[in-house]
C-alpha cells in the first residue's frame, strides 16, 4: 500500500486537544518500560516529537536521575504539555522546546540517549531526522524509536482503527487512520537506518501496528 503523507505538524488547538485526550497510557507506559530495559538510569535524553509530554513525565517519575529535553514543532501541543509538566512538578528536569527534529540546534554528541514515539510518520523524508539523531547522539548513546507500521491494505487499516479506537470520536479515529496511511514499512525503515549509518541499531515489528528501532548503550 502506497504511503500517503499527512501534515507534518499537528498545530491546531483542535488537533492538540484531540490528541491529548486519546488513551495512550498503555502504549506510553510500555514505551517507558522498554527505555528502562535498554538501560536508562541517568543522563540527558532528547525526546523527539514529544506532543503533550506524556512520555517524559512517566519516565522522569520512574527514573529520578534523568534530564529530558523534549521537542515538538506544535506550539499548541507544547502549551498543553507544559501544563502537564507543571502539574507533575517536573519543570526542573523536563524542558520543552519548539524545535524541528530535521534541524536540531544542539551541538554534536550532546545527548546520552535519543527517543521518540510516533514522530517518523509525520516526516516526509525521515532520513533527515535520522541524520540529526546520529549527529547529536553520543558515540555509545542509547536510541529507541517507536512508530506506527504501514499495513498491507485499507481493510487492514480499518481493522486496526476499529480495534484500538472504537471508543474514540470520529475526528480522533480520522487522525489515527491518517497516521497509519502515513507510516513506514519495516523494509523502508531498515533502508533509512542503513543509509544514515546508525550502527548497531535493530529494526523490528513490535506489535500489530508498531515497529521499533533499538540500540542500548554501547561498550566502546
Amino acid at each position: 500500500m502506497k504511503r500517503i503523507l499527512e501534515p507534518e505538524v499537528m498545530d491546531t488547538i483542535e488537533e492538540a486537544k484531540a490528541y491529548d485526550t486519546m488513551d495512550f497510557l498503555e502504549v506510553n507506559t510500555a514505551f517507558v518500560d522498554r527505555l528502562i530495559d535498554l538501560g536508562v538510569a541517568d543522563g540527558h535524553f532528547l525526546d523527539l516529537g514529544t506532543g503533550t509530554a506524556r512520555i517524559p513525565i512517566i519516565l522522569a517519575k520512574r527514573v529520578p536521575n534523568v534530564q529530558i529535553t523534549a521537542i515538538d514543532l506544535s506550539s499548541n501541543m507544547l502549551n498543553i504539555g507544559q501544563g502537564h509538566v507543571d502539574i507533575a512538578e517536573l519543570t526542573d528536569r523536563i524542558s520543552l522546546e519548539k524545535v524541528d527534529a530535521k534541524n536540531l540546534p544542539y551541538t554534536d554528541q550532546s545527548f546520552d540517549g535519543v527517543f521518540s514515539n510516533s514522530i517518523i510518520h509525520h516526516i516526509p523524508d525521515p532520513s533527515l531526522v535520522m541524520l540529526e539523531i546520529k549527529r547529536v547522539l553520543k558515540p555509545r548513546g542509547l536510541l529507541y524509536i517507536q512508530d506506527l507500521l504501514r499495513l498491507e491494505s485499507t481493510a487492514a487499516v480499518e481493522k486496526i482503527v476499529d480495534t484500538y479506537a472504537r471508543e474514540d470520536t470520529q475526528y480522533q479515529r480520522k487522525l489515527f487512520r491518517d497516521s497509519l496511511f502515513a507510516a513506514l514499512t519495516i523494509d523502508e525503515t531498515k533502508t533509512i537506518i542503513e543509509k544514515t549509518g546508525l550502527t548497531n541499531a535493530k529494526v523490528f515489528q513490535t506489535s500489530d501496528r508498531h515497529w521499533s528501532i533499538e540500540r542500548g548503550f554501547q561498550n566502546l
